[in-house]
């Protein structure tokens, strides 16, 4: 396709707009707490929004509208999954870890959480889990890179390897020089255009398509099967699907959310915001999805790149209805789904390098300035490795995304969840928690056992494994469940 102006312009007022919250962000911070959490300032609604637009990547514009037009409604059950794993995050783990993290050494980043938690002096599980965030974070972010270079290829006629360039550029650029707060910022206004554009394409795809009834009959003429929720799924289908829920207590990019909110007042309102957006969201791309059935088998002439990859099917909704103008702002929000995810991950791997290694085992009295510049040059390190991973196009990196967030849910997410709630926990108990959540995800993906999502048996295990080896081995200092009981009654007091 030839550049059309109009698109174009958006993209660069957009784009443009990013870069300039980046430097914008870049005034307010003075020290590495400010690069790495933004000085635990974020209001209720920055933080609500920047959670869910970091969570959101460009799967919602692309991958779950595409499932939705390829096998209709049986393929909504990963949105359920998702919304009730957000809601129970946001309940048990939001407010508390904002205050644990607080009593615990001011920590950054969740390798420092662990380490004051459970007062390892060895460096051991430090270590080993910011070992796990590089690793399970670079594919991710290599999956990002990916989502923003097929953007930019079908929208402009880029070559590959131009379009990776030109999708990653923009969100390093912001990173590298705003840090937390820049991400912050941007992802609100992201988050912001991801559910105008969710709203609308539907309801102009109903009005195109002759209203709700004729849509509805449309789609069933197609194959009535695709208002069946069951359709072509087994019960270990539909635990799998929902198991990705499991997924958020253990996100280190959705957990910096919470410990950088400005208090923990802020959670329930961020909380009531956060799920409100989720839902219309999910709501709006199930319906782009569904309702692009009846579109396009109104007008074959125009389904040929639909059909040939269904995950184009908001992007050829958008150039179709829309004026070009309309559209390129909504082109712009599956850009803005993926340099809000992206961007939040290569801030989390930076903070790993610099907070975990550099500080914690090279250079213990390094000034702040020189902490966020060694920041920064992380952030471009983790990048350029992304870029690398994600050069090959026929790279099956999409496919690592349900890797990296199940690697994430099982090695992180029972340490967290149980760790805020149980002051019984050791440091053996949170180690072998990591290893068995971590091993178990790669044996299980390995040898894809039972045809069951890997974040399933990788969270059981790690959850019965904390358990048993807090309680087998020596139980918790009298200072860690002093530390743990202030935070509880801090929580409770201002929740």
């Amino acid at each position: 396709m030839s550049v059309s102006n109009p698109t174009l312009i958006t993209f660069v007022i957009y784009i443009a707009a990013m870069v300039l919250i980046g430097f914008m962000a870049y005034r307010s911070t003075n020290n590495l707490s400010d690069y790495i959490l933004g000085g635990r300032s974020l209001g209720s609604v920055v933080t609500a929004l920047s959670a869910g637009a970091s969570d959101m990547s460009g799967w919602l514009l692309m991958g779950l509208p595409g499932a939705i037009y390829m096998s209709g409604l049986s393929e909504s059950w990963i949105a359920i999954g998702l919304v009730v794993g957000a809601y129970l995050n946001w309940l048990f783990v939001a407010g508390r870890l904002r205050v644990q993290t607080e009593h615990n050494g001011d920590a950054l980043t969740l390798p420092d959480y662990f380490a004051s938690r459970f007062e390892d002096k060895s460096g051991l599980l430090r270590i080993i889990s910011a070992v796990v965030i590089l690793v399970f974070f670079t594919i991710y972010c290599a999956s990002g890179v990916v989502a923003g270079a097929r953007l930019f290829e079908s929208t402009f006629g880029m070559s590959y390897e131009t379009a990776l360039w030109a999708g990653a550029a923009a969100t390093i650029a912001y990173t590298f020089v705003g840090g937390f707060l820049a991400v912050s910022w941007t992802d609100t206004v992201q988050a912001t255009l991801m559910i105008f554009a969710l709203i609308l394409t539907p309801i102009i795809v109903l009005l195109a398509t002759g209203g709700v009834d004729t849509t509805f009959l449309a789609i069933e003429a197609k194959d009535p099967a695709n208002f069946d929720m069951l359709k072509g799924t087994s019960f270990i289908g539909i635990i799998s699907l929902m198991g990705w829920g499991l997924g958020y207590f253990g996100q280190p990019h959705i957990l910096a959310r919470f410990m950088a909110a400005d208090s923990v007042k802020s959670i329930a309102n961020a909380r009531r915001i956060s799920m409100t957006w989720m839902i219309l969201c999910l709501v709006g791309t199930v319906a782009v999805g569904f309702f692009g059935i009846a579109y396009f088998s109104a007008h074959p002439e125009v389904a040929g790149p639909v059909n040939e990859n269904p995950e184009r099917v908001f992007i050829e909704l958008a150039k179709l209805l829309f004026n070009p103008w309309i559209a390129g702002v909504l082109l712009s929000a599956i850009l803005a789904a993926v340099m809000s995810t992206l961007s939040c991950q290569l801030l989390v791997c930076s903070s790993a390098l610099t907070e975990d290694f550099y500080k914690s085992f090279l250079r213990k009295n390094a000034s702040q300035t020189e902490l966020v510049w060694v920041g920064r040059a992380m952030v471009l390190l983790v990048a350029v490795v992304a870029i690398m991973l994600a050069s090959n196009p026929d790279n099956r990196v999409l496919g690592l995304v349900s890797y990296a967030w199940a690697g994430f849910g099982a090695a992180f997410g029972p340490v967290v969840l149980i760790s805020v709630l149980w002051k019984g926990m050791t440091r053996n108990g949170a180690l072998s928690g990591i290893l068995v959540g971590a091993i178990t995800v790669i044996v299980w993906k390995h040898f894809s056992l039972l045809g069951l999502y890997e974040i399933i048996p990788g969270f059981i295990f790690a959850s019965i494994a904390i358990l048993v080896v807090s309680a087998m081995g020596q139980g918790p200092s009298k200072k860690m469940v002093e530390c743990f009981e202030a935070a509880e009654n801090d929580f409770k007091l201002h929740h």
